[in-house]
């Protein structure tokens, strides 16, 4: 009995030997990466789309800056025109009214102090005796001879009058001598225009805008005048551009001293449908003796080709059957 008591004793364990054994947590380490490239993705996405928003954003305020600055620059040019024929209170509107959108404009701050000083100049009380004739001199008088020539709508001797201006006095009135130029070059550019001298409008033109930007009007008379001569470059070489090219001006009213652009289209129409008619296409030809029909009478040429062409083109139906068909059994 002795001899088993060593033996008889219980086992103890020990407590960290008793703990079930946890397994390894690999899944959640792989949803996390899981989570961590979802999220990833979305931000990518977030600020791919942050980015194209605030890119339309910029192109958006971009336009409408150069739009501003444009009308602005107008303006400008107008309170020249108004400095220029003392309409001080117009003027004094157009340049608050620059400052206020852009207080950095360039020039509009010292025209405004000249209009307020000019404005607020006393009007002289005329008296019974006779007034002395005023006695100018030099880069004055040659002014107040650009004045009267710009009244009168005689731009060639009122830039002849400007320019002797700026040699006598380089510094006399110079935003108003600037502005003299502008609305002389302006205007003579557009009346050249008008009589058929397109290189020497657009030169005028393009002389005026050294001083200040275009308005519409002129602007979209000089592209035209571009236009015109782009197309007549095609004249008796290439029909078909010459047409489609004067057919976007017709009834523009340009002409070049020889023609309208009117009557240019006419004539390459009828000459763009010989050649479609000689070559076979005489639907096409027909359209385009249409369209000259539309200005004109063809010439004899053009009326044989087009009455060929549409006999071609639409050629007479065959006569229906008059007994109706017997019904077979």
């Amino acid at each position: 009995m002795s001899e088993h008591t060593g033996n008889t004793q219980p086992i103890q364990l020990k407590q960290d030997d008793t703990q079930p054994i946890k397994p390894i947590k690999k899944k959640s380490s792989r949803v996390r990466s899981i989570l961590i490239g979802i999220f990833g993705f979305i931000l990518l996405i977030g600020l791919g789309g942050y980015g194209g928003y605030s890119s339309a954003l910029k192109v958006r305020a971009d336009a409408k800056i150069q739009m501003t600055y444009q009308q602005l620059g107008e303006q400008y040019q107008y309170a020249l025109v108004d400095m220029q024929f003392g309409r001080y209170d117009m003027a004094k509107q157009r340049l608050e009214f620059i400052l206020q959108n852009d207080p950095t404009f360039p020039g509009a701050l010292d025209m405004l102090t000249q209009v307020l000083v000019l404005s607020n100049q006393p009007t002289p009380t005329p008296t019974a005796s006779v007034p002395p004739t005023p006695d100018f001199s030099g880069a004055e008088s040659a002014f107040a001879k650009a004045q009267q020539l710009v009244a009168a709508q005689d731009w060639v001797n009122a830039l002849s009058a400007i320019d002797q201006v700026r040699k006598l006095d380089p510094t006399y009135n110079v935003s108003l001598v600037d502005g003299m130029y502008y609305f002389s070059l302006r205007n003579y550019g557009v009346a050249l225009i008008g009589q058929g001298n397109l290189e020497g409008g657009i030169y005028q033109l393009t002389l005026a805008e050294r001083f200040g930007p275009l308005d519409n009007t002129a602007h979209a008379l000089r592209d035209n005048a571009r236009f015109y001569l782009d197309a007549a470059s095609f004249w008796e070489l290439d029909w078909r551009r010459a047409a489609e090219a004067f057919a976007q001006l017709s009834g523009s009213g340009l002409w070049d001293g020889t023609m309208t652009a009117t009557e240019r289209y006419y004539y390459a129409a009828m000459r763009y449908g010989d050649i479609l008619f000689n070559n076979g296409n005489s639907c096409d030809a027909y359209q385009q003796y249409k369209n000259a029909q539309s200005i004109g009478a063809l010439d004899n040429t053009a009326s044989k080709n087009a009455n060929q062409a549409y006999q071609e083109c639409y050629p007479p139906t065959a006569a229906a059957p008059t007994e109706p068909p017997v019904a077979t059994p």
